[in-house]
C-alpha cells in the first residue's frame, strides 16, 4: 500500500511541474528569463498544482501497479525495474503529448518523454528505499 501512496504523492507532483516546463519552453517563454518570470512560474504551478493530481493521479497509480508487478519477479533488480519503468513512462508520456500542438519534432519528443521518465523513476526509487520489506533468506525445514 506505501507503494501506491508513494508514487500517487510524488507523479503528478514533479510531472505536473516537468509538464509546466515543457510547455513554457516550446512556447517561446523562456527566451528572456529574469527573476519575475521565474516567480510567475512557480505561481503558475502552486495555482495549477490541483490539476496536476487531479489528472495526474490515475497514470501515477498505474505506474505504481507496474513497479508492484515487477517487484515480484525475483529476476528483476531494482535499477532494471526503475529502467522499466522510467523507459514506459517515457514513451507513453511522449507519445501522449508530443503529437499535440503547432511544432513537433525530436525536441518536442524528448522533452515531453522525460515528463513520464522522470516521475517514474523516481517514484520507483523512493519506493524501493522506503516502502519494500526486506526479503527474508529461505529457510530448511528439518525433520
Amino acid at each position: 500500500m506505501k507503494r501506491y501512496l508513494i508514487f500517487a504523492a510524488i507523479g503528478p507532483f514533479i510531472g505536473g511541474f516537468l509538464l509546466l516546463l515543457a510547455t513554457t519552453y516550446q512556447s517561446g517563454y523562456w527566451t528572456e528569463t529574469n527573476g519575475g518570470e521565474v516567480v510567475k512560474l512557480f505561481v503558475v504551478f502552486g495555482k495549477s498544482l490541483q490539476y496536476n493530481y487531479l489528472f495526474g493521479i490515475v497514470p501515477a497509480m498505474m505506474f505504481g501497479a507496474i513497479d508492484d508487478i515487477l517487484m515480484h519477479v525475483r529476476r528483476i533488480t531494482p535499477v532494471v525495474r526503475m529502467l522499466i519503468l522510467g523507459v514506459v513512462g517515457f514513451f507513453a508520456a511522449a507519445l501522449m503529448y508530443a503529437s499535440h500542438g503547432s511544432e513537433s519534432g525530436v525536441a518536442q519528443f524528448i522533452l515531453y518523454g522525460l515528463v513520464g521518465l522522470v516521475p517514474a523513476v523516481i517514484s520507483s526509487w523512493v519506493a524501493h528505499k522506503y516502502a519494500e520489506e526486506p526479503q527474508q533468506p529461505a529457510t530448511s525445514v528439518q525433520h
